[in-house]
């Protein structure tokens, strides 16, 4: 079993940026994919980004040129940078690995 533990999330102003933590424990060797997920109030859970193990990345259109996806395979935490937020940024936040796990969440608002 994996557990996920996401944190950083906060309220921030539009144009700001925040940096989201996913810290993975127990059998973190199956984590071959890595990917996070957004849900905004009303609204579906969407992914919005992954980054598997040999490097490659993937963002949906409406994150893609304002968030990064990375790791740090030392501490078993992957991150996602945001950046220029804006207010439909707002949601819950999820990593997740398919099949697998989800964290808690946390949550992004972003004012304008």
């Amino acid at each position: 079993q994996v557990q996920l533990v996401e944190s950083g999330g906060g309220s921030v102003q539009a144009g700001e940026s925040l940096t989201l933590s996913c810290a993975a424990s127990g059998r973190v060797d199956l984590i071959q994919i890595m990917q996070w997920h957004r849900q905004a109030p009303g609204m579906e859970r969407k992914l919005i980004a992954g980054l598997i193990n040999d490097g490659s990345t993937m963002y949906s259109d409406l994150v893609k040129g304002r968030f990064t996806i990375s790791k740090d395979a030392a501490k078993n935490v992957w991150y996602l940078q945001m950046n220029n937020l804006q207010p439909n940024d707002t949601a819950i936040y999820y990593c997740n690995v398919p099949n697998e796990s989800w964290g808690q969440g946390t949550q992004v608002t972003v004012s304008s």
